[in-house]
């Protein structure tokens, strides 16, 4: 589990006064958000968390809960031992792809991934309008993935978890950004991945910023 804080103080002037907004952004799931084989500040949240203080009214600070590995159930775990406070004013969710590499049932993900969605929007100040969820990349497009059982039934299964998920969210009113057409270019553009030749690259989550950066935008306004 991986617990980051950092802020940039950042202000404007209005009228000779100083005006200063105050934003407080979670970041939950697992390898994806967590970066595994990228540097401490690569992952989407820490770049995106870079692009936010760069406006300058803003200070946004960044929890992240989330570790290589983790499942559903692991996230659902470490947010009832952990107890996060229901005031913040964005929420990211990306889980799922351990559940799948690790053969669980799907069943369980149809169980969890609503419970943890719903636990979201609750820690986003009970607003549905504060929470994304992020699809899960198909490592399937990665040379380790090429060569980890059939790439075809990941991929697959992959897709049957993100449908899920958009469904569900589209249920709750919850956007759901589909990054499938950047992290699915892996084997065509390998600077798409890391260096493990399996999870993603800074330059994939850069790109991931970019998607999801306007609805970002839109709610920290």
């Amino acid at each position: 589990m991986t617990i980051l804080f950092s802020s940039c103080f950042n202000s404007f002037t209005e009228n000779n006064k100083s005006i200063i907004i105050n934003y407080k952004y979670l970041a939950l799931g697992d390898s994806y958000t967590y970066g595994e084989a990228v540097c401490d500040t690569c992952n989407f949240p820490s770049q995106l968390l870079d692009t936010l203080n760069n406006d300058q009214n803003k200070i946004v600070t960044l929890l992240s809960i989330a570790q290589t590995g983790w499942t559903t159930t692991d996230l659902i775990n470490e947010l009832n031992s952990i107890n996060p406070p229901s005031d913040f004013d964005l929420v990211t969710l990306l889980i799922g792809v351990n559940n799948q590499f690790q053969r669980i049932p799907f069943s369980v993900y149809e169980q969890e991934f609503p419970l943890l969605l719903e636990k979201a929007i609750d820690l986003g100040k009970n607003n549905h309008s504060r929470v994304i969820v992020i699809s899960i990349p198909d490592y399937s497009f990665t040379p380790i993935g090429q060569y980890y059982t059939t790439p075809e039934i990941v991929s697959s299964e992959i897709t049957q978890y993100n449908e899920f998920a958009s469904t569900i969210c589209e249920q709750e009113n919850v956007y759901f950004a589909d990054i499938s057409d950047i992290t699915n270019l892996g084997l065509l553009q390998p600077e798409l991945v890391a260096s493990d030749y399996l999870h993603l690259s800074s330059l994939a989550y850069e790109k991931i910023v970019e998607r999801i950066f306007e609805k970002v935008s839109s709610i920290l306004k």
